[in-house]
């Protein structure tokens, strides 16, 4: 069993005391992959470190399966953690390196050979085991720190951002790889850190997306926690808006014209636009920002969802083929930023062109002057 829970955990550096963690509360199930993201300097490693038990606390109670455990040495703590660099031994085989954790604890012959050879079944490591490290690729060495991590058989694997020494390629592989070991281990319960919301995105079961900056002391650590679908289709404020998704959500200025219980109407470049949300805390001339993704605006004129939804003109500024996809950056109006627009790859454009953008109600997200989400009653996506 291993389940963590954080309450209302709080980190103070000396020597002015600022605050690095502020008010942290979540909980993180037995066998959940939770992932810690967001911009440097939000926390996230500290969190982690907190867990290992390498960092002390402030204030607050961190529960391991419902007991305290902020005095418990890390060693007795069940944990066991990645790191960014692989620290191997050089002088040492993968099958020592792996093993020599266990032979410090007193392990007996036997039973480091059974967890070392399980652990190089699970990493594909079995044909390398005699190698020396300067024999093996990046990959192949992060995956002896995480084979060393595994033998060691712990209630919570712990993961500092532990591809960033690897080159594109490589990275996805070795997701993969942290992804299928996180299915075979089963029970066991993983917190990964990473400022890359790919990796975010795709191994987490559950986000932990945290503020930055004068954020921390204004609305505490903690910006939205959810899995990765209900951040990006519903995020919470606009800071989790703006980080969640690449290409970037658009957000652009408007101002309420009314509000009612399943939509609301704004003036956005000139053009009233409805968005289906519930704004009725929101005065009517107020300044807010409507949100929509780039894949979510469609072009009048397309097959797509012809007749349905807002319409705003714009003029085609310049335009990115992808291969599969083509970003198209528009103008709409002055004062409006501009546009990202994601279209299909064989999309013919030029340009200067004029275009008219269709904007479907249900796809819109709209955030009130202190940059809180108005509720979007809709199913998401599986």
């Amino acid at each position: 069993m291993s389940r963590i829970e954080f309450k209302n955990i709080n980190k103070r550096y000396a020597p002015d005391l600022s605050l690095t963690i502020n008010n942290a509360n979540l909980q993180i199930d037995t066998g959940e992959f939770c992932v810690f993201v967001g911009p440097s300097g939000c926390g996230k490693s500290t969190l982690l470190r907190m867990v290992a038990g390498l960092e002390d606390i402030t204030s607050g109670d961190l529960l391991m399966e419902g007991v305290r455990v902020n005095d418990v040495p890390p060693a007795k703590r069940g944990v066991a953690m990645v790191f960014q660099s692989y620290a191997l031994y050089p002088h040492m085989t993968v099958r020592d390196n792996m093993a020599f954790g266990l032979k410090v604890l007193g392990s007996n012959k036997a039973e480091v050979e059974r967890k070392v050879k399980a652990a190089a079944d699970i990493l594909q490591l079995t044909p390398m085991l005699d190698r020396l490290p300067k024999a093996l690729s990046g990959g192949q060495r992060q995956r002896v720190a995480i084979g060393r991590a595994i033998v060691k058989e712990p209630r919570v694997f712990l993961f500092d951002e532990p591809l960033s020494n690897l080159d594109a390629a490589l990275r996805v592989q070795t997701r993969l790889e942290i992804a299928k070991l996180h299915h075979d281990l089963g029970s066991a319960s993983m917190i990964y850190v990473t400022h890359d919301q790919v990796e975010a995105m795709t191994l987490a079961d559950k986000i932990v997306l945290l503020h930055t900056g004068a954020l921390i002391e204004e609305k505490g650590s903690v910006a939205q926690v959810g899995s990765p679908m209900a951040l990006y289709h519903r995020p919470a404020s606009l800071f989790v808006a703006e980080f969640i998704g690449s290409p970037k959500m658009n957000l652009l200025p408007a101002k309420l014209v009314r509000a009612e219980a399943t939509y609301a109407v704004v003036e956005l470049a000139g053009q009233q636009v409805t968005a289906a949300v519930d704004a009725r805390h929101v005065s009517a001339g107020a300044e807010v920002r409507v949100g929509i993704r780039p894949e979510h605006i469609t072009i009048a004129g397309s097959v797509k969802r012809e007749g349905q939804g807002c319409t705003l003109p714009a003029t085609l500024l310049h335009m990115e083929r992808l291969g599969d996809s083509s970003l198209l950056y528009v103008n709409v109006g002055a004062g409006i930023p501009t546009l990202n627009v994601k279209v299909e790859g064989s999309a013919s454009t030029s340009i200067g062109e004029r275009l008219t953008l269709r904007l479907i109600p249900e796809q819109l997200h709209l955030f009130d002057a202190a940059g809180q989400a108005c509720e979007r009653p809709i199913v998401l996506p599986s």
